[in-house]
């Protein structure tokens, strides 16, 4: 059985520039992104929480600043990032603004999604902007990416915000419908695979070489992002993305490649928690909180009796009773000078105390892995 689009709980789709930007002109597809804004907003109106990782920043912008029709040079396509950004980011706010839908623009790098204290930022914002009812739209931060824009790896920044943001399904729109046993454009025979339930050496091997033109990623960068998607238990398709409404065509059934990991987004998290963490501290907590961990619940300020070590805001900690049993580990919203500060006080005390709104809750649940 295949997934459906509409089980989606925290949906993100990943557009590539080949698909944005008519490669004969140089000029957004705007019929297109039009098209998709409609597919996004119906995502919304039935429950679903989307977020958007779009390429197109370079193409756009080097047809505004006349270097289309040569391979650009590192430094030409950062300006060209540069104002192709401006523009990108307005075409998507114009097209959802018919539906009444606020966009938010967001520049990451990979290594934003790798550093533990700017992935824990970049991931608050997102879920905020989500419960605010806003689409966050994606793009690489390619005036400094200096060596990410050389790979152009969209792909696989999609598929770490994925995992940043426990996102139960990524779709990598492309020109492509999916992964095949061997290069379609030279071996006829090569045959379409529905299902991906593994990422064996076999199928890292189908993977073939970018098309020519504004499309840099290639089936070898979505592979990688396949690995990362799976990793985090979050399943991924690879679809065609040139029809018009390609969310809802691939609803209705056309052929793509779904990647199916073997855990859920939030497991698979707290397995990456529970087990590939050292943690910098100790976090000592009362028996009403060890209650309260046990129904699942996240462990405020007021439960912690003691804080253990020196740790930074994001960092991993370990949980203990007061007898010294270990009870879990966890992502820490306030650094251990901080923690200290507000151990023992209710979550309405911590602003008066630290000077500053932080999180209420010292480890959110959804940051922590009790045994």
């Amino acid at each position: 059985m295949t997934p459906s689009l509409a089980e989606a709980k925290r949906l993100v789709v990943k557009i590539g520039s080949a698909l944005l930007v008519d490669q004969e002109t140089g000029r957004m597809r705007r019929a297109w992104l039009d098209a998709l804004a409609d597919d996004l907003a119906r995502c919304r109106a039935r429950g679903q929480e989307v977020v958007v990782v779009s390429s197109g920043a370079v193409a756009v912008g080097r047809e505004h600043l006349g270097l289309r029709g040569r391979t650009l040079k590192l430094e030409e396509k950062q300006a060209a990032a540069a104002t192709g950004q401006i523009r990108l980011a307005h075409a998507y706010q114009e097209t959802l603004a018919r539906h009444d839908i606020t966009v938010a623009q967001i520049l990451l790098t990979l290594s934003d999604t790798e550093d533990r204290r700017r992935h824990l930022n970049a991931r608050n914002t997102i879920d905020q902007l989500l419960r605010l009812g806003a689409i966050p739209v994606i793009n690489e931060n390619d005036t400094v990416a200096t060596s990410e824009i050389r790979f152009g790896d969209n792909d696989r920044l999609a598929a770490r915000v994925a995992q940043m943001i426990s996102a139960d399904t990524l779709v990598l729109f492309s020109d492509i419908d999916g992964l095949y046993t061997a290069d379609p454009r030279r071996d006829p025979k090569a045959r379409h695979i529905p299902v991906v339930h593994d990422m064996t050496p076999e199928i890292e091997a189908m993977a073939g070489e970018a098309p020519p033109g504004y499309s840099s990623g290639g089936m070898v960068t979505k592979l990688a992002a396949a690995r990362i998607a799976m990793g985090a238990g979050c399943r991924m398709a690879i679809a065609k993305g040139k029809a018009m409404s390609p969310l809802k065509v691939l609803e209705d059934g056309a052929p793509c490649t779904w990647f199916l990991p073997p855990a859920e987004p939030r497991t698979a998290r707290k397995r990456w928690i529970a087990g590939s963490l050292k943690p910098s501290g100790v976090l000592v907590i009362d028996d009403g909180a060890v209650a309260a961990l046990a129904r699942g619940t996240s462990l405020l300020p007021a439960g912690v009796v003691a804080v253990e070590g020196e740790f930074e805001r994001g960092d991993p900690v370990a949980i203990r009773d007061r007898s010294g049993r270990h009870l879990g580990c966890g992502l820490s919203a306030y650094s251990a000078e901080d923690a200290r500060r507000i151990a023992g006080h209710r979550s309405a005390e911590i602003e008066a105390i630290l000077g500053y709104r932080g999180r209420d809750e010292m480890i959110h649940r959804d940051d922590m892995a009790v045994d």
